[in-house]
């Protein structure tokens, strides 16, 4: 409920500030588990996202969110999951994940890990692909455009600049089920199934 009021009364304003167009919104689909997998500009990737989707989205979110005072309220209402970047065993974060997704609720998640230093596509973990495989959903790929531009990095505030944001067609991984452990198998999804659909939203390459 709270997420549903926080997003009545802040998505119009985003929509209008920073948001251009959005295409592929038919790709999500009404009920079932699915991945939102994004390439990450920004802190306004989440916000955006989440500002579009006609279903709430639950992100894996970096500690950072949860330090920062005018993130924190909104990580705690909106039930995003926080993850320790600098913490070796991220089986916590995962394992909240799985209770999402087994709740038939849309993840989202940043395969890159973190923000971009210069707008361009980074070097995928593989935790999309073994969170998929264990949860049995599917995947499907976002691309931010223009993100980067609003709120970069090295940006303390925000510019009024505007995004397009790109959902591709949901990417069955049945194929690889019960294969989670298997770390070939893992990178093989990450970087080239995954990333590079998500490359082709942003009119990118991925070369990793």
């Amino acid at each position: 409920m709270t997420y549903k009021i926080i997003k009545f009364l802040f998505a119009p304003i985003i929509k209008l500030l920073w948001i251009k167009k959005v295409e592929g919104l038919e790709n999500i689909p009404e009920t079932d588990r699915i991945i939102l997998a994004s390439n990450h500009e920004s802190y306004f990737d989440f916000i955006c996202l989440a500002a579009i989707s006609p279903r709430p989205v639950y992100f894996l979110a970096g500690e950072v969110f949860f330090k920062k005072w005018y993130f924190r309220p909104l990580m705690k209402m909106t039930g995003q999951i926080r993850v320790d970047r600098n913490q070796k065993d991220k089986s916590q974060a995962v394992n909240k994940a799985l209770e999402i997704l087994e709740r038939e609720k849309v993840f989202g998640i940043f395969p890159e890990g973190t923000r971009s230093a210069d707008g361009k596509l980074q070097k995928a973990y593989t935790g999309v692909a073994k969170i998929a495989l264990k949860s049995k959903s599917k995947v499907i790929p976002v691309g931010m455009i223009g993100t980067f531009e609003i709120m970069s990095r090295h940006d303390k505030y925000p510019k009024f600049k505007k995004c397009k944001i790109k959902i591709g067609k949901a990417i069955n991984l049945s194929q690889y089920y019960g294969k989670e452990e298997d770390k070939e198998v893992l990178i093989n999804i990450a970087d080239k199934i995954i990333m590079p659909q998500i490359a082709k939203l942003t009119g990118e390459e991925y070369n990793f």
